[in-house]
Parts: structure tokens; sequence; C-alpha cells
């Protein structure tokens, strides 16, 4: 693993159809098989002059092909630290809630996938609220659950919620 710290601001989004459902991507670390796999929200790095909203929707195209999504704002915030393809990320991130019609995820196909990014997605799906709080799988970001119920049901905050979850095992 590298000593080297890549420090950036990143974008990911919450995408909710018509009833109620989270999309998710299933996700494993290519260069670590030990940290299992995870569903997770799309997202990541922002561009130069890009704003977080801008992100969001690029990344939601990168990762996932959908293009006809209502970005909406940023409901979330956090400061996550992890390793992934052997790297260090130290990242503060903006999470904005879309809405998007239910859309058949095997006629998707993601629109610039990095070749890391490739290697770590598997499947997509279409999460009922009830289903994701009653199974254990792992969900990035990690307090998904507790905060999610309130969006699929409509209640926005009214500034950024900092859902940051420390984790001590991080070595930095």
């Amino acid at each position: 693993m590298s000593d080297w710290v890549l420090r950036r601001t990143a974008a990911r989004v919450v995408v909710l159809d018509q009833h109620g459902h989270v999309l998710l991507l299933q996700a494993r670390d290519p260069a670590d098989a030990s940290k299992g796999q995870w569903w997770e929200i799309p997202g990541g790095g922002m561009e130069p002059g890009e704003s977080s909203s801008e992100a969001a929707r690029r990344e939601l195209y990168e990762e996932t092909g959908i293009r006809d999504a209502e970005i909406g704002p940023c409901v979330w915030t956090q400061h996550a630290r992890f390793t992934f393809a052997g790297w260090r990320f130290d990242q503060h991130e903006h999470v904005h809630v879309a809405w998007t019609d239910r859309i058949d995820l095997t006629t998707l196909r993601p629109g610039g996938l990095e070749a890391f990014e490739a290697m770590a997605f598997g499947a997509n799906r279409w999460w009922g609220l009830d289903d994701l709080l009653g199974c254990d799988d792992a969900v990035l970001p990690r307090r998904l659950r507790e905060f999610l119920p309130d969006l699929v049901a409509g209640r926005l905050p009214d500034a950024p919620i900092d859902i940051t979850h420390v984790d001590p095992e991080l070595p930095f």
C-alpha cells in the first residue's frame, strides 16, 4: 500500500425512484479481497471548477449510465478516510439526493468507469427501504440506513447533515 494520501473533495448521490427505492452499486476492492463486498451510492472525486451537483450528475452517469435524474440539494456531508486499490483516500463528501423513474438496470451501461472502478463494481440494485433496513450487507455511507428513511419519506434537511462515521481502525 502506498504511504501517499489522496486528499480530495467528492460528490455522491442517493438516487430514489418513484416508489422510494434507492439505487446501490455492489462493489469490492480489487486490491484487497479480504474486505468482501458492499453496496454503495454512486459518486467520486470532483473535478476543478465543478460544483458538487455537477459532479454528482457526472458520477451518476459514469458509474451507472443514468442521464435523466433530477439532482436535488446536498443533504449530507461526510469526511471519509479509506483505502481502495492500494491507495489511501482522505475526502470530504457532498451527498446529494436525486430522483428518477424506475430504470431497468439490465439496460444501463456505465458511461465512463476508471480501470479500478470497472474491476470493483458488480451488480446494481434497486433496494426497498424495508429490504435494506432488514439485511446486514455492508453499505456505504456507513450511516446510510440511519438517515435514508427521512429522504424516502420526502423529509429533506434544511442544511446538510454531517453523517461522518469515525472508524478507529484506520491508521490515518
